[in-house]
Order: structure tokens, then sequence, then C-alpha cells
């Protein structure tokens, strides 16, 4: 039931050292690439490629086919994070894939309105506002527009950063199994997790990434709320 809704906008407050600050999440626009362009240069500076921030011609994509799946965050007026995502058809026997091949190389032109799955492309936050909440606030606000048009879940893989310590002798199905456990802790899974999402299974080669390993864990927000039936 994907009808079509308002570009996404809310206020709320987040905190910080015990004080509240004003912050809104809305839809970015043409006005904002400059300056989420830059915030991804400073989440990930050298040596990480600078070809593999947000380009221009990947945000007029994200705006234009999809601007509820276009989020980003203000604090006092001030961008402070982003977070992308398109439209898929997913199929659960054949859960294997690439970031590249599920977001068309972020440009999503493989956005499909008359999917059932919002998948997620990137969530960034400038390294000034860690610790502010501000991703799980933007992830909020995704399961919001998934909540809003219908779909089945949210789904999007997770890099596994801290599994290079322990792959000598830790597969990564294993890794996983550990992080649910409790007995190990991941900066990027052990977060998705804090945030309702539910590991799914482990992919292989699914972005270049020497900490990982390639590997990924594909997570899953269910909707608990599906359409009904008419």
């Amino acid at each position: 039931m994907n009808q079509t809704v308002p570009n996404y906008a809310k206020s709320c407050y987040v905190y910080h050292d015990k004080r509240p600050y004003p912050a809104i999440v809305r839809s970015y626009t043409a006005e904002d690439f400059q300056q989420l362009i830059a915030i991804q240069a400073a989440a990930f500076p050298a040596p990480y490629p600078e070809e593999l921030w947000w380009n221009t011609e990947q945000l007029h994509q994200h705006i234009t086919r999809f601007p509820q799946g276009a989020l980003c965050v203000e604090i006092d007026g001030k961008l402070a994070g982003s977070m992308t995502g398109l439209i898929v058809k997913f199929d659960e026997s054949h859960p294997q894939h690439t970031w590249e091949q599920m977001t068309d190389h972020g440009y999503i032109r493989n956005h499909n309105p008359h999917g059932d799955t919002l998948y997620v492309a990137d969530l960034c936050v400038h390294p000034d506002y860690r610790q502010w909440g501000l991703g799980k606030l933007l992830m909020q606000s995704m399961y919001e527009v998934t909540a809003a048009l219908g779909l089945t879940r949210l789904l999007g893989a997770g890099r596994m950063p801290g599994y290079h310590q322990v792959a000598d002798h830790c597969s990564p199905e294993q890794y996983v199994e550990r992080i649910t456990s409790g007995e190990l802790y991941d900066p990027v899974i052990s977060f998705l997790m804090r945030c309702g999402r539910t590991p799914l299974t482990v992919i292989a080669d699914y972005l270049d990434d020497e900490e990982s390993l390639n590997y990924a864990v594909l997570m899953e927000w269910r909707n608990p709320l599906p359409p009904a039936e008419y």
C-alpha cells in the first residue's frame, strides 16, 4: 500500500551533557548537498577514498526518486547527519548481495515504489555530534517512514569492524552469535541492535572493508503494524 506521503519533517529534542537541544529531522534538499558532502568528508577522512563520499548527482537522485528516504538532522539549525534509503523488492530466499547491487552504486535508480522493503544505503553523523543519539534518532525516523508506507520491513547490512580482531579463531557467523549473546561488543552491530534491528544472516564480499574482512550482517526491523487488508 505504498501511497504517496509528504516529505518527512519532525521537531524534537536531543540531549547532550544533560542539556536539551532542539532538533529537526527532515527530507534533505538540493540546498543541503554541500553540507552533506562535508559531513561525509569529516566522518570518513583519508585514507578513506574521496570518491566514495556522496556526490551531487547521487544526492539529486535521492531527493528526486525517494525524498521520504533522504533524511537529515539539524541541531540548532546546523546539519549534523543524514540517512538515505530506497525501496526494493526483497527476496528472502536469496539474501546475498553487495552494497553496489542493492543501491545502484549509491544512485538508487533501482528504487521501486511498489517494493516491500526500505533498504538503508547510508547512515552518517558528523564526528562533532557523535554520542548525541543522532544515529538512533535517524534510524527511528526511517522506521516511521517504513510504517507510514506500509512496508514489510527496514533492511540494511551493517559492517562488523571488530571482526578482524578475532577472525583467526572465529567465523563471521560465530562472531555474530557472540555479539547477540553479549560475549562480544561490536561498535556497529551492537549499535544497530540497540536501535531495534535484528541480525538475519552474514553476507560475504558486501563492501570493501578491511576491518570487517569485507563481511557484513544483514539486519532487519520488521514493521509491527502491517497494512490492514480490506
